[in-house]
């Protein structure tokens, strides 16, 4: 991959690729920040990712592994602080108008909202997920069918089920 086409690509793919991980993740900094630092690491590799033929799901992969590697550190660095007697400094809980969607994919474990993001937002097949996450496609099936059951528990409206009992 050329410059310009990774420029290219670049410039049609970092809008994308922030909302899958921002559903992913939820949290749309954090998005920000992996899928830039995704494409810092790509921008070296470009020749390589262009032998794939997946350049897309590369910058995805390394992305959320980015952020995995974060959450890690950050667990990591919470119980150093437990350790030491000391409570971490306070970080204020999202804003109020965060997205029902968003809010409920977060209840999700990690593997679940990836793959109901990576099908639904994504567009791949659970072939594609299977191969991109190096779960099975029965696991990545399971995840998908406990998935949507679990949201669409989360993203019932409970005014319209109190209007339905009277």
């Amino acid at each position: 991959m050329t410059v310009e086409e990774f420029e290219e690509f670049y410039a049609q793919a970092v809008t994308r690729l922030t909302g899958q991980l921002y559903v992913m993740l939820g949290d749309l900094h954090e998005a920000q920040d992996v899928v830039q630092e995704a494409f810092v690491k790509g921008w070296s590799r470009r020749r390589q990712l262009d032998r794939g033929g997946q350049p897309e799901a590369w910058i995805r992969t390394v992305a959320w592994r980015l952020a995995v590697s974060r959450w890690r550190f950050r667990r990591r660095t919470a119980d150093a602080w437990h350790r030491g007697g000391v409570s971490p400094p306070h970080v204020a809980g999202p804003e109020p108008d965060q997205v029902v969607l968003v809010d409920a994919l977060r209840e999700l474990p990690p593997q679940q909202r990836r793959t109901l993001t990576l099908h639904y937002l994504c567009d791949l097949t659970v072939e594609q997920i299977a191969a991109e996450t190096g779960l099975s496609t029965s696991t990545v099936k399971t995840h998908l069918v406990r998935g949507r059951a679990a949201l669409a528990h989360r993203l019932r409206d409970p005014r319209i089920e109190e209007s339905a009992d009277v």
